[in-house]
């Protein structure tokens, strides 16, 4: 290993250091809460929103629908 400048690894050491900082939050910021929270609302929003998912969320609520109208009259 070469010998190399105090200075030098001064330099390597504070640019580590500041690529360490950055990616710790970086995670901290995935990993907060209500990140997770507005991803996870985002994504059932999208999900949801699909036509196909759309057209068959309306046909269970219909189906859903006919069965309690249909219980009521029974009683």
């Amino acid at each position: 290993m070469a010998d190399r400048d105090p200075e030098t690894i001064k330099q390597d050491i504070d640019q580590a250091r500041e690529q360490l900082a950055a990616t710790v939050d970086t995670l901290a910021e995935r990993a907060n809460p209500s990140r997770l929270l507005d991803d996870a609302k985002s994504a059932a929003i999208r999900f949801v929103t699909k036509p196909a998912v759309a057209v068959s969320l309306a046909g269970v609520g219909v189906v859903a629908l006919v069965l309690v109208v249909r219980r009521i009259r029974q009683n």
